[in-house]
């Protein structure tokens, strides 16, 4: 089972990575498993369903989950029936609702942050607020910044949360890699051990830190926000280290002997 990042490992903003489709091709038509897992908790799981077919992916609901996703299955299993106050686009919201997760502006008990590409300063006085009042604080992935092309960046969740830190002093429990929750999950519903899962993804301490926690085999590209001189200087050491799934396929090509 291949677990994929998509945002700097399969595209940059609205342009396909070279080898992308190639790769899924070989992933799909070999009957190898493969999950777009992605940190990006700014669309819901039909918005990248769609996404991932638009690049001619083949994709279904089986082959994506978001830590949005992820973030609601937390809430659902450990805080079930608490009001949460949610700073996030109106796809994450959707999501929400689709996990039947009571949504409200008034009195949360619980402040989820997300990858919110529609913020405005009103949604930051609010989750500042209700957090400074003792609401639970919990963001969808730490994730700093969201590569748009090879060479530049915008805030990602974990910078807004980092703002809201400053402000408030508090800090958020992340849902997102690099936990390794979203990986065990991926076990269970695959029914593959962790052993034979590769994560794959650009990010050293959110796909990278991941693999390793979850102790499935580690794959980065370095497509993304990624380059060798971050690897050398990191605590997180891939097991393998690719330009991009284009190398990537080659290597699983030249090892199956095509």
């Amino acid at each position: 089972l291949f677990l994929l990042d998509m945002d700097g490992t399969l595209y940059l903003g609205d342009k396909l990575i070279e080898g992308a489709k190639d790769f899924i091709s070989f992933l799909d038509s070999g009957g190898i498993g493969y999950v777009f897992l992605t940190n990006n908790s700014s669309k819901g799981a039909q918005e990248y369903i769609k996404r991932m077919r638009d690049f001619g992916f083949p994709c279904t609901s089986r082959n994506v989950y978001t830590s949005g996703m992820a973030t609601a299955e937390f809430l659902n299993k450990n805080y079930k029936g608490q009001r949460v106050y949610l700073m996030g686009t109106e796809a994450l919201k959707r999501e929400f609702e689709d996990y039947n997760i009571i949504l409200t502006e008034q009195d949360p008990e619980i402040v989820v942050v997300g990858f919110d590409m529609e913020l405005s300063y009103s949604k930051i006085e609010k989750a500042c607020s209700f957090l400074q009042s003792g609401a639970k604080f919990i963001a969808t992935h730490p994730d700093t910044v969201c590569p748009i092309d090879k060479y530049r960046s915008i805030p990602d969740c974990g910078s807004m949360c980092a703002m809201i830190t400053a402000a408030t002093g508090r800090i958020p429990e992340f849902i997102g890699k690099p936990k390794r929750t979203m990986i065990d999950q991926m076990s269970i519903k695959w029914n593959v051990p962790n052993e034979s899962i590769a994560m794959v993804g650009d990010r050293l301490y959110t796909d990278i830190a991941a693999g390793i926690s979850a102790e499935a085999t580690s794959i980065c590209v370095l497509s993304g926000e990624t380059n060798e001189e971050d690897i050398a200087s990191s605590k997180w050491k891939p097991d393998y280290v690719f330009p991009s799934v284009k190398e990537l396929l080659e290597e699983l090509k030249a090892g199956l002997g095509e």
